[in-house]
């Protein structure tokens, strides 16, 4: 926490929560993250905390503790029958990895937002949404696009992380075609990324948060083994 220690932060008032409702939300936020976000952005996600564009946050709220940060160990990984069946099932898909924010990813966020997240706050997708959300001027983003054929139909928007001896990525959004939802590409995405994070020798995989009470993020501790950070420390789960 050392490298961390003098970085300011502030505290929001409290507001709905996005995912459990009648609860109410707090978060604090990483003060000039354009100033300091790129030094230290690896150390504060091992410590909780995540970014929403540019800005860097971590769940503080007065009577809940439900978000707990979960990351995976790449070289740990076990896929279970249910993902050998998926990865069997979208074996004609390829995966490729860009580097720079493809033309054709505002539509297929626009349908994703407005078919699948309806009755979300990011409803309805804007181009002006779209760019604030995704893109991050400090952070090193990588794009782990999936085809079907020459269609592209999912993307993984990936934050690259290195923390000391320690590497990682953080997988921070994932949209996908509607047209698609029989192929679980949200569960399909985070495999390809798994496997991405192993062959390139990159310790873990950052899932965001995992919510044991809501349904849109409890998916994440499908995944196993994996780690949770629960009272200021990381604890292992199968």
């Amino acid at each position: 926490m050392s490298q961390t220690s003098e970085l300011k932060v502030g505290l929001t008032a409290t507001f709905p929560c996005s995912y459990l409702a009648e609860k109410e939300e707090q978060l604090i936020m990483l003060l000039d993250p354009e100033e300091n976000a790129k030094q230290h952005y690896s150390a504060l996600m091992a410590i909780g905390f995540r970014r929403s564009g540019e800005q860097v946050y971590r769940p503080h709220c007065p009577a809940c503790n439900q978000c707990e940060s979960l990351r995976i160990a790449s070289q740990e990984f076990k896929l279970s029958k249910s993902q050998k069946r998926l990865l069997n099932k979208n074996k004609h898909f390829t995966t490729r990895i860009a580097r720079t924010i493809s033309v054709d990813y505002y539509p297929l966020y626009e349908r994703y937002i407005n078919q699948v997240h309806r009755d979300g706050v990011m409803y309805p997708a804007t181009k002006t949404q779209f760019d604030s959300f995704v893109a991050c001027t400090w952070g090193e983003i990588l794009f782990v696009e999936v085809y079907d054929q020459d269609k592209l139909i999912s993307v993984g928007v990936t934050d690259a992380l290195n923390y000391g001896a320690t590497s990682a990525w953080s997988a921070f959004y994932c949209f996908y075609d509607p047209d698609y939802a029989h192929a679980s590409l949200g569960k399909y995405t985070v495999l390809q990324q798994l496997a991405l994070t192993k062959q390139h020798s990159i310790d873990f995989l950052y899932l965001g948060y995992y919510i044991q009470n809501c349904q849109k993020m409890n998916y994440k501790n499908q995944f196993n083994p994996h780690q949770r950070f629960i009272n200021q420390q990381w604890k292992d789960f199968d």
